[in-house]
C-alpha cells in the first residue's frame, strides 16, 4: 500500500470515459468538470445540468411527504379552532432552527403557538415526559415535534391519553415500529414516495410548511421561501447532512438568504462570529453553527431559540454575545476533554482496536460528540466518548464513524446491550455499566466483520486527474459551480502526477511550504499549509505526485492561479 507524506492512501472511483465524453458533448463542459460529475454520480446530462444549475423548482413536491395530508389537516384544524399548538424541538442547531421555522411560520398564519426546546442535562435527548405534562397544563390540543419523536412511543401515547393529537416531524432513522401519532412526517419511512430521503429536521419542517403555504395560498410560496430558507440552510449544513438533492438546493439558496438576511438574530450572530458578507458553508459549519450549538451543549438551547425568534436588535446582540461566551467556554472544556480522551485511548491501545470507547464521569455530556469526532479523526476508526454515572451505573455516549461503518446499524444490531440510534456517521447510545465489556466486544466484532484493514487507513478520495496545463481560471470558475461543499459533496481533490519540485521554501513562521512545480516546460506556484517539514524530506528536484485545490491568489492587486496542496508523495 503506497502512502503519502501524511500517511494517507489515495483512492479513486473508476470512471466511464464514454459517460465523460457524453457530458462534455451534451453540456459543453471541460473534461475535468465532466469527470468530476460522473464520479459524483451525475452521468446523465439532465441530472448533471440540474446539479450545476440548481433551482428551487427542483425541490420535491411537499405533498409527497409521508402523512402529509394528515399533518396538514391537524395543523390547519388547530389553527381554525384557535387551539394551542405545542412545538417540541431539539437542543442542537437542526432542532433549534426547525423549532424557529415552525414558531415563526405558524404565528404568521395565525396559529396559537408555544415552542419548547429541551435542556440537554435536565431533560435529555428527545421528548421528556415532563414536556408532555407541560403541554397538557398549558391547554395544548396539538403536540407537534421537529427533529425528534420517531422513537418516542411512551411520550406520544401519554400525549394522546391526555387528549392531545400528535404530529411527529423527524428525519432520524426509524426502528421496527413507529409511535401511534396522527401523522409521522419522516422521509426515511419505507412507504415514503418523497423523492429525497436525507432531509435534515429543518428541511422536513421547511418542506411541510411550504406545503401548508400552498394549501392556504399558492401565490405565497416565493415569499415563504425567502423568509425561511436561511433557517433551513443553517439546520441542514450544521447537522452535516449530505449536500445532494434537496439539501444541496436548500443549502445553496439558503446561504444566499443568510448573506442577505435582515432577521435580527442572524445579523447579530454574524456580527459576533465575524462572518463575511457572503456566507459560505464553512461559515455555517465552523462559526455560526458552533455558537448556536454552544448554548445547548453547556447551558440551555432556549437561548439560541430566543436569538432566532428575536425582533429586537439590541436583545439579539446581547444574546449573540452570550452565545459567543458559551462557545469560548465550550472550546476550553473541549480542549481539556480531548487531551484526557487521547491519553485514555492511548492507554487502551486504540490503534489495535476496531472501535474506540472511552468514558469519564466528569466529562460534560454536551461536548462528548465533538471529542468523539476528534478521536475518530486521530485514529481513523469509529469512536464513542461518554460518561457513566457512578451512582446509577447508567452510561451515555456519542459516537462518530468513518465511511464503511454505519453506527445506526451497529447499534440496532447490538440491542439489547445498548439502546440508541442516529445516523450512519453520528449516533448516541445508552447502557448499563456492567454490560460495557460485552458492548466493547460486540462493537469490535461488528466492525471487524464490516471494515477491511484498508478502511482503517486515512484516505484521500481523488476527484480527477489533471494535466498542469488544465489548471486555469476557467477550471476554477467551473469548480465554483459545485458549491456549496460539505458532506457527500466535498471540495474536489485534483491530482497531478510526476511533477518536478523545482523550489521549496518556508513561510516566515517555518510551518508552511511555498513551492514551485515544473511540467512540460511550465512552472506552477503552490502552497502547502503546515507541511514544510514533511516536504523537506522530498528535496528539490524530486519527482512528486500532488493532490491540490486550484485557487486564485491575490497579491498587491495582482491575481494568479495558485495550487493549494493538501498532500504529496514521491512519484
Amino acid at each position: 500500500m503506497k502512502l503519502s507524506l501524511s500517511g494517507k492512501r489515495w483512492t479513486s472511483k473508476p470512471v466511464n470515459t464514454d459517460e465523460v465524453k457524453n457530458l462534455q458533448s451534451e453540456l459543453g463542459v471541460s473534461r475535468v468538470t465532466a469527470e468530476l460529475l460522473v464520479r459524483r454520480g451525475y452521468s446523465i446530462p439532465e441530472e448533471a445540468d440540474k446539479f450545476l444549475n440548481p433551482s428551487l423548482d427542483h425541490l420535491g413536491d411537499p405533498s409527497l411527504l409521508p402523512d402529509y395530508e394528515s399533518a396538514v389537516r391537524e395543523i390547519l384544524g388547530a389553527k381554525e379552532r384557535g387551539e394551542l399548538i405545542y412545538v417540541h424541538g431539539d437542543y442542537d442547531v437542526d432542532g433549534v432552527t426547525s423549532s424557529a421555522i415552525f414558531d415563526r411560520y405558524l404565528r404568521k398564519i395565525g396559529c396559537n403557538v408555544h415552542t419548547h426546546v429541551p435542556h440537554r442535562t435536565k431533560e435529555g435527548y428527545g421528548i421528556n415526559l415532563n414536556a408532555v405534562d407541560e403541554a397538557h397544563q398549558l391547554g395544548a390540543k396539538l403536540f407537534l415535534t421537529c427533529d425528534c419523536g420517531i422513537t418516542a412511543h411512551p411520550q406520544v401515547k401519554k400525549a394522546r391519553e391526555l387528549g392531545m393529537n400528535v404530529v411527529v416531524t423527524d428525519h432520524h432513522e426509524l426502528k421496527d415500529t413507529m409511535p401511534e401519532a396522527q401523522a409521522i412526517v419522516n422521509p426515511h419511512r419505507s412507504d415514503s414516495v418523497y423523492p429525497f430521503t436525507n432531509l435534515s429536521g429543518a428541511g422536513v419542517v421547511f418542506r411541510l410548511c411550504e406545503g401548508l403555504t400552498r394549501e392556504i395560498d399558492a401565490r405565497g410560496v416565493d415569499s415563504y421561501r425567502r423568509h425561511y430558507l436561511d433557517f433551513a440552510a443553517l439546520g441542514t449544513i450544521a447537522d452535516v447532512m449530505p449536500l445532494t438533492g434537496d439539501n444541496r438546493i436548500i443549502a445553496k439558496f439558503g446561504l444566499e438568504r443568510l448573506s442577505e438576511s435582515k432577521k435580527k438574530g442572524i445579523v447579530a450572530l454574524k456580527q459576533v462570529a465575524e462572518v463575511p458578507q457572503r456566507v459560505g458553508s464553512y461559515d455555517v459549519g465552523f462559526k455560526l453553527g458552533p455558537r448556536l450549538n454552544a448554548a445547548g451543549r453547556v447551558d440551555d438551547a432556549a437561548l439560541s431559540l430566543r436569538l432566532l425568534l428575536s425582533d429586537d436588535g439590541d436583545e439579539a446582540l446581547e444574546i449573540a454575545n452570550e452565545l459567543n461566551r458559551h462557545n469560548t467556554e465550550r472550546r476550553i472544556m473541549q480542549d481539556q476533554m480531548v487531551e484526557e480522551a487521547l491519553a485514555m485511548a492511548e492507554s487502551q491501545g486504540a490503534e489495535n482496536q476496531q472501535v474506540i470507547l472511552v468514558f469519564n464521569a466528569d466529562w460534560h455530556p454536551g461536548v462528548v460528540g465533538i471529542v468523539a469526532g476528534k478521536l475518530k479523526d486521530k485514529y481513523h476508526r469509529p469512536a464513542f466518548v461518554g460518561t457513566i454515572d457512578p451512582e446509577s451505573g447508567k452510561g451515555k455516549a456519542s459516537g462518530r464513524s468513518i465511511p464503511g461503518l454505519n453506527l445506526a446499524e451497529m447499534i440496532k444490531g447490538s440491542y439489547p446491550l445498548v439502546e440508541g440510534g442516529g445516523h450512519a456517521l453520528a449516533a448516541g447510545i445508552s447502557f448499563q455499566e456492567p454490560l460495557l465489556a460485552d458492548i466493547r466486544a460486540r462493537f469490535n466484532e461488528f466492525a471487524s466483520l464490516t471494515l477491511s484493514p484498508e478502511d482503517l487507513v486515512p484516505t484521500i478520495e481523488i476527484s480527477a486527474e489533471v494535466k498542469p496545463s488544465e489548471v486555469t481560471r476557467e477550471l476554477i470558475n467551473s469548480l465554483n459551480l459545485f458549491e456549496p461543499f460539505g458532506m457527500a459533496n466535498p471540495k474536489p481533490n485534483l491530482v497531478a502526477y510526476g511533477l518536478e519540485l523545482t523550489s521549496l521554501r518556508s513561510t516566515a513562521d517555518g510551518a508552511h511550504a511555498q513551492m514551485t512545480f515544473k511540467a512540460d516546460g511550465e512552472t506552477f506556484q503552490a502552497i502547502a499549509f503546515g507541511q514544510f517539514t514533511a516536504a523537506q524530506s522530498l528535496g528539490v528536484g524530486a519527482k512528486v505526485d500532488v493532490v491540490f485545490e486550484p485557487t486564485i491568489n491575490s497579491y498587491r492587486g495582482q491575481e494568479s492561479v495558485q495550487w493549494k496542496v493538501s498532500d504529496l508523495r514521491q512519484h
